[in-house]
């Protein structure tokens, strides 16, 4: 029998950082499983399951932390969170999302009435990334209605919520392949996809994409993928192998101060960017093979 967890470790930190090492920061957190960052007044706060040797603990993520950003002088807090706490906390200021004039996103405990064309997805984050208040997935979702054509076929890499993979859907792809390696984030994926009434047209893949399991899902007609930049740039030749002749990408996740040199990695893979939607300090790029 699975019994739900009592609490969480609530761990604040606060570091005198650059922009892209605060992104490295975020993905450090991220990679000790850490469910979720939140910035709140200059402290990032993130969230572990219940560690079995505390101290031990919190001594291997300051030095994780200070070697991955190259600096010692960290603050870092730590307190214990309920776990239907740690819900309440998703759920406060939530609420439905306009992205595009037809695309709206909303919380399952939020209430929404629909215009006759609109399209509700519906999305609750659990300890998973995707949610539409999130720059880059707002970005993505744009072009991902602005590239897809009814029964497409796509690839939405490091999938998280789903939100992506269940917008193709809606949109009316024919198969949407959504990739999470992370468990939680998984659970949360299926959840959602079942929520929205799109098992269907959506395979549910728990592993983490690498280069062998890319390509033999292709060839795709399209790859959406919100993910860490450097992890982006790794996979182009993987997702120009996995596409069709003529197939399109829509990639975000990249602070736009990174966005240039991204440019160039993107071009140097044969891509063309032929469009771009800033938001915030994120900017995502829908791509297409040259």
């Amino acid at each position: 029998m699975k019994y739900p967890k009592l609490r969480w470790l609530e761990v604040g930190i606060r570091a005198p950082v650059t922009d892209n090492e605060a992104s490295i920061l975020v993905d450090t957190l991220v990679q000790m499983c850490g469910r979720g960052v939140l910035e709140r007044d200059g402290w990032l706060y993130t969230y572990f399951e219940e560690p079995g040797d505390l101290s031990g603990f919190i001594e291997i993520l300051r030095s994780r932390v200070s070697s991955a950003i190259g600096n010692e002088e960290i603050h870092l807090v730590t307190r214990w969170q309920a776990n239907e706490d740690w819900s309440e906390k998703w759920k406060r200021g939530l609420g439905p999302k306009r992205i595009t004039d037809t695309i709206v996103v909303r919380p399952s405990w939020v209430q929404f009435n629909p215009e006759p064309d609109d399209i509700v997805i519906v999305i609750d984050p659990g300890m998973a990334f995707g949610t539409a208040e999130h720059g880059t997935t707002r970005g993505s979702l744009r072009l991902l209605a602005r590239a897809l054509k009814v029964d497409d076929r796509i690839l939405d890499v490091g999938s998280g919520s789903g939100i992506l993979a269940i917008a193709a859907a809606a949109l009316g792809a024919s198969e949407a392949i959504a990739i999470e390696g992370d468990s939680p984030s998984f659970e949360a994926l299926q959840k959602n996809v079942e929520e929205n009434a799109v098992s269907s047209r959506i395979n549910c893949v728990e592993e983490w994409a690498d280069t062998q399991s890319l390509q033999a899902m292709g060839p795709v007609d399209g790859i959406v993928a919100n993910i860490e930049t450097g992890v982006l740039c790794s996979f182009l030749p993987t997702f120009r192998n996995a596409l069709i002749e003529d197939g399109w990408l829509v990639l975000s996740g990249i602070l736009s101060m990174e966005w240039p040199r991204f440019l160039e990695n993107t071009k140097a893979e044969g891509f063309r960017c032929v469009e771009v939607d800033s938001d915030g300090e994120w900017t995502s790029g829908l791509f297409r093979s040259v």
